[in-house]
């Protein structure tokens, strides 16, 4: 199972692209939670953010969301501002 995978900001830094095709057995990654894990082993650099988020197809996603193949997921690291 795959899904397309955005990168915004830090985590673009860290992963090294702003998009690509992340493939997955489903015995390992089913839910969002699940992909972080996946995404923080993978891109262990990711871990020291104080949190980022993920969005499934344009909304945020709790970790209990079940991906589906083709779904769109952006990694939405901490914003600050002033």
């Amino acid at each position: 199972m795959g899904v397309e995978m955005l990168f915004f900001g830090i985590a673009k830094d860290i992963v090294g692209v702003s998009q690509m095709e992340f493939s997955f057995n489903m015995e390992n990654v089913g839910s969002v939670g699940d992909l972080k894990v996946q995404l923080m082993e993978q891109y262990p650099a990711l871990s020291k953010l104080s949190s980022f988020a993920l969005a499934v197809n344009g909304e945020y996603a709790q970790d209990d969301l079940i991906l589906k193949s083709n779904d769109e997921v952006a990694v939405i690291p901490p914003v600050s501002g002033g």
